[in-house]
């Protein structure tokens, strides 16, 4: 509960920041562009207390929610040094820049992640949890719970040693398995994946695989089922017999446990109470574990970083429009609100463990300046799509009339969608649902 109560206080800050830093982006553009800025707040209105400093009002508000800007003459270009009577190019960079600050901010963030040293399992082979169809990997009949050994000869310790190789090969390669206590030799050629964007041989690995759940044990009750992988109990990574003694260890009894477990290609949740005799092992399961797994510490050179976190922005567009179908068939889980997204980084952080915030904290980012690029009055988008038309026209406004149409409907609409997303956001969480980590 406690690890709970810290990772929604973190997450809930680091919110605040995210929209502060975006209004201060806008706060300081306007500024450079001599734009007359009347007030600077943190938190919304009504106001708690204000001091002035030149022309502009620095306040602390009573809702403690974000931040905002108020500039002079928005929507007026009669107000001198207004925003409305600047350029259109220049209005354009005002609003542009709040969603660029945070995209910058997840750059920082995911980057810093990646720069972070991290625990990397390693053991005597690599475990196959599931096969791809119509991959190499089932053409060569490698199946579930297989132990990878070697690839051309090179003793195979982490996933990297096989990506690398298989990444790096031109032709087909050898791989040696061990299966039921036996080894065995097959042959394959990896395939280009281009969702990947590498090349691949059609294999979902782990370090476990449950062989045996009996029926009506607690765990079976609560979902575990043989081939599943467990990857974690209450945050704690699970990789080992010690491992698994150490999170059980660590609950007490009638405490519930929550198990984060891979089914296929997906990532499902369990949960259930510890008994007196899960000491050091779930009663009722029997697992399948590579030998010798143990921790090693690893961290990436700070270009490698850099180009992972630069390449997380680079490649969200294309996976937002990729995942466009899943949204429409699961909407409710797709679209989220603040609400939805504490609760998601809940699971996530529970799941992988509270080093994982930073990383957490850069996808929010990340789509929160995504968000407001949307050209969609009364969004920066919208405000950049405005400026944009005018700029193409050399300067020529929209209608007054047009502008009061977009923004009203544009509103209107917004309204309703923060509203039907925070309500779905409130039923997932008092329903207890969730999204399936």
């Amino acid at each position: 509960m406690m690890n709970i109560a810290i990772i929604i206080i973190i997450f809930i800050v680091a919110l605040f920041v995210m929209v502060t830093l975006h209004e201060l982006g806008h706060f300081i553009t306007a500024k450079r562009a001599g734009v007359k800025v009347e007030e600077f707040g943190l938190g919304l209105p009504p106001r708690l207390f204000g001091i002035k400093r030149g022309e502009t009002i620095y306040s602390i508000n009573a809702v403690p929610f974000g931040a905002f800007v108020k500039a002079a003459g928005e929507d007026d270009p009669t107000v001198p040094r207004s925003l409305a009577s600047r350029g259109s190019w220049t209005r354009l960079g005002i609003y542009a820049a709040g969603p660029l600050v945070n995209i910058f901010l997840a750059f920082i963030l995911l980057s810093s992640f990646f720069m972070l040293p991290a625990n990397v399992v390693a053991g005597n082979g690599v475990m196959v949890h599931s096969v791809v169809e119509n991959s190499p990997a089932e053409e060569a009949n490698i199946k579930s719970g297989d132990v990878i050994l070697e690839v051309n000869g090179q003793p195979i310790y982490k996933w990297a040693d096989l990506q690398s190789i298989v990444n790096s090969s031109e032709e087909e390669i050898t791989l040696v398995l061990q299966r039921d206590g036996s080894r065995d030799e097959t042959s394959l050629k990896p395939m280009f994946d281009p969702e990947l964007q590498r090349k691949a041989i059609g294999v979902l690995l782990c370090w476990d695989t449950v062989s045996w759940v009996e029926e009506d044990s607690p765990a079976y009750v609560a979902g575990v089922r043989a081939g599943d992988t467990i990857l974690s109990i209450n945050g704690q990574p699970i990789y080992n017999d010690a491992s698994m003694s150490c999170a059980l260890s660590s609950a007490k009894a009638g405490e519930e446990m929550h198990l984060g477990l891979l089914r296929g290609q997906e990532l499902i949740s369990a949960s259930l109470v510890k008994k007196p005799d899960f000491a050091h092992q779930l009663r009722g399961v029997e697992l399948n574990w590579v030998e010798g797994t143990h921790l090693e510490q690893e961290r990436l050179p700070a270009w490698k970083a850099i180009y992972l976190g630069g390449s997380y922005i680079i490649n969200m567009p294309a996976l937002i429009i990729d995942a466009i179908p899943l949204i429409k068939e699961e909407p409710g889980k797709a679209l989220v609100g603040p609400i939805g997204a504490g609760q998601l980084t809940v699971e996530f952080v529970g799941l992988f463990g509270l080093s994982k915030m930073l990383f957490m904290a850069g996808i929010v980012s990340l789509g929160l300046g995504l968000f407001n690029l949307f050209p969609f009055p009364p969004l920066d988008g919208g405000g950049m799509l405005v400026a944009l038309i005018e700029g193409v026209r050399r300067g020529k406004r929209l209608s007054p009339r047009a502008m009061k149409l977009a923004y009203t409907i544009g509103t209107a609409c917004l309204i309703t969608l923060a509203v039907a997303i925070t309500a779905n956001d409130i039923f997932r969480l008092i329903s207890g649902g969730g999204f399936g980590l």
